[in-house]
Parts: structure tokens; sequence; C-alpha cells
């Protein structure tokens, strides 16, 4: 009963956000947060103190992720008010006229880049309208830019995904490096399978097989860079192996390189400046991430220093620290061991996100520069009030899931399902972190809603840890493909109605081969 009790929560918010109707995360997670917090106080007879803490820590740490979403939402919202993203549309547009040259410089190489500067469904929604400009069917698109959006996804949003999505667990350093590698390494052995399965909703097999060799070499491109960089940090694969990866597609594609002869054609000019400009908010933010990110340049030290500047005791609440590098500490919670930090400059948010959008704003002359910030402003706020709702609510019924140590439902939960599936559990380990994200739209909030219960999963069969969080991470980015949520968006953005359902029938086949390579390689860990 006890389990039964706390599968409930999860149980209804899968019900609310799959029924028929479906009932918006906004509204579905609220009620499941609700929901848990009462089963906790009156039929587990958890501690009131330490439940009340554990929601201020949910409402405080929902934070993290949605400063780093709005501020790279609030990035693309100035790259289009300022004209950069039409440029770059032209641009893109006048590399080659070859079909599937085409889908794969802006369906994959671009997206993959966008991924890892932003996610959140931003890709598709950046690349879909792109391909639609070049002649390509919108419901076609609309598939491939749901299935290629998925390798980049674990590492997207500057790797958003592994250190806030699997970082409340309470791993090493050394521990996420891992799970990064693993993940990493299952995405690259499926990117050479998943790209193909896309471009077949787009264009024929013959098509594909007369390209084929630039197809790898555009695979090729961002991935190896990609799998390279996971080796050494999980913020930066995604968005390194897009950038690299974009140049040399563009490359290959101008130089016909692997691609089937195609007629000479005369396009715009664009000249190398103002290509640097239009691009600067891509660079310029790769340039930030990577001086505050490498040690070397001693930045991250800097941001994340915890030197005390300011102390306020506010007990029984909490005592309130903030460093002068703006790190902000609540420790003691409601006299409780609940404690919180967040670092506001180091967080990818007002750093670099908000500060390069307004700088490239500022490239902008004249008196449109503050039309274009209140614009921007006006229309990421639009985009991410639903959003905040959701991860407020998230944060909260994940905190309220792993609280309570060994009595923590996360464990109960996992041990339940240890129980039931044993040893195997490997090659299920993936279509869990894919449902995660199937109701809640983000790898993130998968990661962060069954993250522990993999954990106690793993714990509980003698299984290696983070070969099944790499699963879990895994599964969360190919679950993007039949996601609610970005089927939804990208339907709007493309004008589609009432198609959601048989693109969920078509997608969810190249998920389930996603499923299959998982528990293939993580046989060889």
């Amino acid at each position: 009963m006890p389990t039964l009790v706390a599968i409930a929560p999860i149980a209804l918010l899968i019900y609310l956000m799959t029924k028929k109707k479906s009932v918006p995360s906004y509204i579905a997670l609220p009620i499941v947060a609700v929901l848990l917090y009462a089963l906790k106080l009156f039929y587990f007879d958890s501690d009131f103190r330490l439940m009340n803490a554990t929601v201020i820590d949910g409402l405080l740490t929902a934070w993290t992720p949605i400063l780093v979403i709005w501020g790279a939402i609030f990035l693309f919202h100035s790259m289009e008010n300022t004209g950069a993203m039409k440029t770059i549309r032209e641009w893109l547009n006048a590399v080659t006229h070859n079909k599937v040259a085409q889908l794969m410089t802006i369906g994959w190489a671009f997206a993959f880049l966008i991924e890892g500067a932003s996610g959140f469904g931003t890709p598709a929604a950046l690349a879909a309208p792109l391909l639609i400009g070049l002649g390509f069917k919108p419901l076609n698109v609309a598939m491939l830019t749901l299935v290629m959006n998925s390798v980049p996804v674990t590492f997207g949003a500057v790797g958003t995904p592994i250190w806030f999505g699997l970082g409340q667990l309470g791993l090493s350093e050394s521990q996420l490096l891992e799970v990064s590698i693993k993940s990493a390494l299952i995405h690259s052995v499926a990117a050479l399978v998943i790209p193909i399965l896309a471009l077949r909703f787009v264009v024929s097999w013959a098509d594909i097989r007369k390209n084929i060799v630039f197809i790898y070499l555009s695979i090729l491109s961002c991935v190896v860079p990609y799998f390279l960089l996971a080796r050494i940090g999980y913020e930066f694969p995604a968005i390194v192996g897009g950038f690299i990866g974009l140049v040399l597609t563009i490359f290959f594609a101008e130089k016909h390189i692997g691609t089937e002869k195609e007629l000479p054609h005369k396009e715009p000019h664009f000249s190398f400046g103002t290509i640097a400009k239009a691009t600067f908010a891509l660079w310029g933010t790769l340039i930030v991430l990577l001086v505050t990110r490498i040690e070397a340049f001693k930045l991250k030290a800097l941001l994340n220093s915890t030197t005390q500047f300011l102390s306020v005791n506010l007990q029984p609440f909490a005592e309130i620290l903030l460093s002068p590098s703006l790190v902000l500490e609540l420790r003691n919670i409601l006299g409780t061991e609940t404690n919180f930090k967040h670092a506001l400059l180091y967080v990818p948010s007002i750093i670099p996100f908000f500060l390069i959008a307004l700088v490239s704003i500022f490239l902008f002359k004249g008196r449109e520069r503050r039309k274009i910030i209140k614009k921007t402003w006006s229309e990421s706020w639009q985009q991410v009030k639903k959003p905040i709702i959701a991860l407020l609510a998230a944060l909260v019924f994940v905190k309220l899931l792993l609280v309570d140590g060994d009595q923590a439902l996360s464990q109960l939960i996992g041990q339940s399902l240890a129980d039931l599936v044993g040893p195997y559990w490997q090659y299920f380990a993936s279509f869990l972190g894919g449902l995660g994200s199937f109701f809640s739209g983000s790898n993130t909030v998968s990661n962060l809603t069954f993250g522990g219960i993999q954990q106690s999963i793993a714990t509980n069969l003698d299984l290696n840890v983070t070969t099944i969080l790499a699963a879990q991470a895994v599964g969360g980015a190919m679950g993007n493909m039949i996601c609610i949520n970005n089927i939804v968006a990208v339907c709007s953005v493309l004008g589609i109605e009432k198609k959601e359902g048989m693109i969920i029938k078509k997608t969810i086949w190249p998920m389930l081969v996603y499923g299959v390579i998982v528990g293939g390689v993580t046989v060889f860990f």
C-alpha cells in the first residue's frame, strides 16, 4: 500500500498530461505537488517543518533552470528583433540547393548548436521555419526536427540536464563526469542511425544514398567534438560540437563534398563582417562560456566564491549569506538541515545570455534600441511565464520525492521497480527517462523527477549507478521526439492543426530504436 500511495501522484501526473483532453504542465504539476505534500504530511507522517523547508528549497532551486531558460529565450528573441536571425536565414538558405544538404545544415547542425545554447524546444522552433522557407512541407519538417533534436539534448542549455537535472542526487564531480562520458558515447552511437531515420520523413532512400557521404561527414563533424568534450566536462559538448559541426557542414555543402552533383546557381553574397555581426550572439555566448568555465582563466572560482560579504540571521526562517560574487546561500531553512545556494553570475543566465543579448542589441544603431529591448523583454516573458509555474511546481514535487533520506519516496518506488524487473533494468531505464520527457517537455525535469528513482534502483540491484543515470539522461533526450509540449509548440509555429496524434505515431518508432540502442550500448559498460 505505501508503494501504491507513493506512485499515485506520478500516475496522476501521467494521466493528466496524456489523456484525450490533456492538462498543461503548468496546471498538472502544481496539482500533483500539492497532493504529494499532503500525502507526505498525513499518510507518511513526515515532519511538518522539514516538509515546509523542502517546499521553500524547491521554490528557490527552480529559479536556476528558470533563469537559464529565460536568458536563452531572451537572447534568441533579441536576434530576431535586431534582424540578425533574418540575415542568418538568408545566408544558410544561400549555402546550397541540395535538399539533403539543407536538411543536415539546418535541421541537424544548426539545431545541434541551438540546443547546446538554449534547449527547451528552441531548436525545433528556430530550425523548422527556416526549412519551411526552403519549400519543405510543414508536417514532414515537424517530424524531422523533433527526431533530429535528440542527440544533443542531454547537454542542452549548457549541460543543464546533467549539472542541474542530476546535480540534486548528491553525486561527486567524478560521477557526474562519468555520466557525461557514458551519455555522450550512447548518443554518438545512436547518431549513426537517428539522423537517417529523421531524413526519411522528408526525402527518399534514393536521395539519402546519393548524399550518404555528406550526411555522415555532417554527423561526425558534430558528434566527434561532442564526444571528446564530454570527457572533460558536461557544459560544452553540444554547444561547441554544434558550432564546429555547423561550420564544417556549411563548408562541405558549399564545396559539394559528398553530395549529389547540382547545377551551378548564383546566390546573394554575404561579407565576412555581415555574417560575423549577425552571428555575434552565438559566438559571443560561446566565448564567454569558455572563459568563465575553463579553470585556467580563474573566473570560475571567482564567480563561485562564497566568501562572506553580507550575513543576515532571520531564524527561525534561515540564515542568509551573500558573497561579493553574488552567490546567495540560505542555511538551516526553518531550523532544519535544509540549505540552498545559487551562484547568480555563474549560472548561465545573466552571464552570458542576458549580457550578450544586450550587447548585440547595442551593435545596432539608432533609436530602435529601447524599442527592441522592450519588445524582446515582453516576448520572452510571454514565452516563459507558464514554464515558470511548471518548473516551480516540478522542483517542489522532486524535492518532496527525494526528502527523508532512506525513507524517501524515490527509494520506496525504486525498490518496488527493482523487485519487479530485476537485473534487466538497464534495458528499461531509458524508457523511464523518455516517459519523463513525454509528459514534462524537458530532459532536465525528467532527470529531476526520475533521477532519484533510477539511482535507487541501481543501488538496490547492485547495478552501476552512473550507467543507469546515463541511460536516464539519454532517455530524457530521446523522449523529446514524442514530447507533447514540443509537438504542440512546433505545430503552432508551423500552423499545423490536429496532427499531434499522427506525429506521435510516426516519431515513436525512432524513439523505440533509440531505446534499443541504449540498452545495447549499456551492455558494454
